[in-house]
């Protein structure tokens, strides 16, 4: 995947697109990580930067970063279909790893912290807020 299409992926958009990014986001998040969490190797910091993305506090344009990412990987079919196992999932893991790169620093320990108790729960849903 190169740069530049990862680059139009992870254009933040304005309130409103964000605020369609976040809603499809929100209903989407949970059930496509439990079906990848075994294929991602920075699990934890995924779910961190979906707090941080839902965070009213965070920068509107991190969030809008945070928000293309994980739309994109909540779409069923993109890049590569999510369907074939492991290959699936590195056109996700590419965007994911280079939004999270590009937003450096604001993903609090908050967001950590909310990361951490949502893997060690079942109703991922209780803490989104």
């Amino acid at each position: 995947m190169d740069d530049v299409k990862i680059g139009e992926i992870l254009l933040p958009g304005d309130e409103e697109t964000q605020e369609r990014q976040e809603a499809r986001v929100r209903n989407r998040f949970w059930p496509t990580f439990k079906s990848a969490i075994s294929r991602l190797p920075f699990a934890r910091d995924v779910v961190a930067a979906y707090y941080c993305a839902i965070d009213r506090e965070t920068p509107l344009r991190v969030r809008g970063i945070l928000l293309a990412a994980l739309g994109y990987f909540v779409l069923p079919f993109d890049t590569v279909p999510d369907i074939l196992a492991f290959v699936g999932f590195t056109d996700d893991i590419a965007v994911l790893t280079t939004a999270v790169a590009l937003i450096n620093g604001h993903i609090k320990q908050r967001h950590y912290d909310a990361a951490d108790d949502a893997l060690r729960d079942e109703d991922h849903r209780a803490f989104d807020g």
